[in-house]
């Protein structure tokens, strides 16, 4: 793989359209060398409803990123989310067909269309089928079957379903900015790939991504998928109360979203206040931090609430032992992991990217959780690729070796 060759990955949100560009070095590792970001216009929760307004959003967030890179974008990884979004998991059953019963690539590729042989609407599109454990003769909880013997193989999958619209309004538009996609990747799995650990996957995790039109939300269990959703509400429904309930622009209650808002009200101060400004002529207004907090504390709530009924019904409440795991650009708010630790009584914490070289300060945020599990899925991705020649290499290597101890031996 050469050193100079680049992944992209583009989140295009509800509110905001992150471009994150990385360099893989010859070793394999990762080095984020542009990171670019504009607003979007032409999203309702998660879904493109303008495509030349998000067109621009999007060429304006990678030339950003492929100025501070000095690297020219051809191709994009990036997801997908929007209330659509619907997890299911299936189970598929094969014979072994193998020589002396042993289990091969081509037998697990079998199990894995069984499982994933599931009727959908017609309007609808898999985006992803994951393995979560194998079976071989009734023999549970095995991660890669290759090699064993057996009669008979199971796979236990998560399929990812969305909707086919959605997914072309997408392609069309980043296709229409200039750029070639080259997979869709739901946003949840993607901010999960870059802000939990092995350990977190594999005690059973929540992690709830919060964005500004929707909250997308996935269950991990023993190290693979469960459940998979989308609420389709998010920062943005916040505003919007501030703005109601403050009588003040969108803007300005965006604005005091982020600088004085909190979603705890027991960790704001009794004497804390903040400056409304005025509509109309009218003057500005002072109002106490903690009327602020009495407005978003409560929709912050519901939205969690939401999430743990999602939980809940399918009870994998009790096996979160690594608790819940909160990014996206709305973990930033103070106060969200108190109200999380609240909500569904278990541990807590913010999920930043980490373990990639590069623009650390840049990247090392909540908001860019996404961007950068879309990197990271691409670079796996360009692994896979690589890896039929990797395998080729090594079998020429070793004939290469028996070679040269045949010619030792008998010349």
């Amino acid at each position: 793989m050469p050193s100079e060759q680049i992944v992209v990955g583009l989140d295009v949100g509800t509110t905001k359209v992150n471009a994150i560009i990385a360099e893989i070095e010859t070793g394999g590792e990762l080095r984020v060398i542009g990171v670019g970001t504009a607003s979007s216009e032409g999203l309702r929760r998660g879904v493109i409803i303008n495509i030349e307004a998000t067109l621009k959003s999007v060429i304006q967030a990678i030339e950003s990123a492929e100025m501070m890179s000095g690297r020219e974008v051809q191709a994009v990884q990036t997801g997908i989310a929007g209330g659509h979004i619907e997890g299911i998991n299936s189970r598929g059953v094969v014979a072994v067909t193998g020589k002396e019963r042993e289990i091969t690539r081509s037998d697990v590729d079998r199990v894995i269309e069984a499982a994933k042989a599931i009727v959908i609407p017609m309007d609808r599109e898999v985006f992803h089928v994951i393995p979560q454990e194998y079976i071989v003769d009734d023999q549970g909880g095995i991660k890669n079957p290759l090699d064993m013997i057996g009669v008979r193989l199971e796979a236990e999958v998560h399929i990812v379903t969305g909707s086919v619209t959605s997914a072309q309004n997408i392609i069309k538009c980043i296709n229409r900015a200039g750029f070639k996609v080259d997979d869709l990747v739901l946003e949840s799995l993607a901010a999960s790939r870059a802000v939990l650990s092995h350990d977190e996957k594999e005690l059973g995790v929540l992690l709830i991504d919060l964005g500004g039109g929707t909250t997308d939300m996935l269950v991990h269990l023993d190290g693979a998928p469960f459940h998979t959703h989308v609420v389709s509400i998010g920062g943005e429904q916040v505003t919007s109360d501030i703005s109601i309930m403050l009588k003040t622009p969108i803007d300005a209650a965006e604005q005091i979203k982020r600088k004085a808002g909190c979603a705890y009200l027991p960790i704001v101060g009794e004497d804390e206040s903040v400056t409304i400004p005025g509509v109309g002529g009218r003057p500005p207004v002072e109002v106490p931090r903690r009327e602020i907090a009495r407005i978003i504390q409560p929709r912050m709530a519901e939205i969690f609430r939401m999430v743990r009924e999602q939980v809940d019904k399918k009870g994998y409440l009790q096996h979160l032992g690594g608790g819940v795991v909160l990014t996206g650009g709305g973990s930033l708010m103070p106060g969200v992991v108190d109200l999380a630790q609240e909500v569904f009584e278990l541990p807590a914490r913010i999920g930043s990217p980490t373990g990639l070289g590069g623009l650390v300060e840049e990247y090392q945020n909540p908001q860019y959780a996404t961007g950068v599990g879309l990197v990271l899925y691409a670079a796996d991705r360009l692994k896979k690729k690589d890896a039929p020649a990797a395998v080729k290499e090594r079998v020429n290597d070793g004939l290469w070796k028996r070679m040269k101890q045949w010619f030792g031996e008998f010349f």
